[in-house]
Parts: structure tokens; sequence; C-alpha cells
């Protein structure tokens, strides 16, 4: 029987971090695609931000996209799913204090999260990247299962060859 207060049996559920690991995978390969089909689009909507020198634009077109992508892949098939967290939370972060920016700053632009034409960016979006953030924390926090690499990775004490 356990002691925990229900709110901490669901803060802390395993599968409620697997329910979020399969949500943000799928949501950072469905955004990559259309980002990695239209670079030259993407590439529009990165400098209209205004935070990125215009030699880092298309180099950032090509590789978000690509990494979004593969983390996502990592998240849903469960291989090294801390780390691709750990990276999609820092993209996260970065894409929050953008969103921050281009409110503070009053320019209206589109996310460009999913597609080029989009609503402007409102606090709605603020709070959209903000759950999603949490999400990330939790899934790095408590997510334990249905992970491939576990299952398939030899551990390092099957590798060792014991002499006796």
């Amino acid at each position: 029987m356990s002691i925990c207060s229900p709110a901490t049996r669901t803060r802390c559920n395993v599968w409620l971090a697997l329910g979020f690991r399969l949500y943000l995978g799928g949501l950072f390969i469905y955004a990559s695609i259309y980002k990695i089909n239209y670079p030259a689009e993407f590439a529009e909507t990165i400098a209209s931000y205004q935070l990125v020198p215009y030699y880092l634009v298309n180099a950032m077109a090509v590789v978000l996209p690509w990494m979004e992508l593969i983390c996502g892949t990592l998240l849903v098939a469960g291989i090294r799913p801390r780390a691709a967290t750990a990276v999609l939370g820092g993209l996260l972060v970065l894409f929050t204090l953008a969103i921050v920016w281009v409110l503070i700053h009053g320019v209206p632009i589109g996310c460009g999260c999913f597609h080029t034409i989009e609503d402007p960016i409102s606090w709605r979006t603020l709070a959209r990247d903000l759950i999603w953030l949490g999400m990330a924390g939790h899934v790095f926090a408590y997510d334990r299962y249905f992970h491939l690499d576990e299952r398939f990775m030899m551990k390092l004490s099957e590798a060792t060859c014991d002499p006796s």
C-alpha cells in the first residue's frame, strides 16, 4: 500500500510520462516534416524573428528540423529518451525565449512551428510552449517504461569476459 497522496502519484506516474513522451515525439516529428520539405520558407520564418545573424539563418533552417525529427523519432522509439528529451527541452527553452522576445517587441509574425502561414504569436503560443516544456521535464524525470535501448543494449557486466 502506498502512502503517497493522489497528487503525488499522478505527478510521478510513469504511464503519464510515457504518454507525454509519445505525444512530444509525435509532435516534433510532425513539426519537422514541413520544415524539412520547405527549408527556404522556414529560413524566412527564422529571419523574421530577427534574432539570428543572417549568415546562420540557412544553417539553422536545415539543422533544426532534422534535430526535431531525429529526437522525436528517438522519443517515440524509446531509444535514449533522456538524451532526446534533454535536446528537445533545450530547443523548447530557445523557442520559448524567442516567443517572449517577439511578444515584448511586438513583432507581428507567425510562430513557424508547423507551417509558414499561421496565426500571429500570442500569449497563448507562449502558454502552449510552456506546457510542452513542462511535459518534457516530466518525461526527463519520470519516464521509465518501454525503452528499446534498455531491452536490446548489452549491459557492461554482460560484455566483460569473466575468466573464472
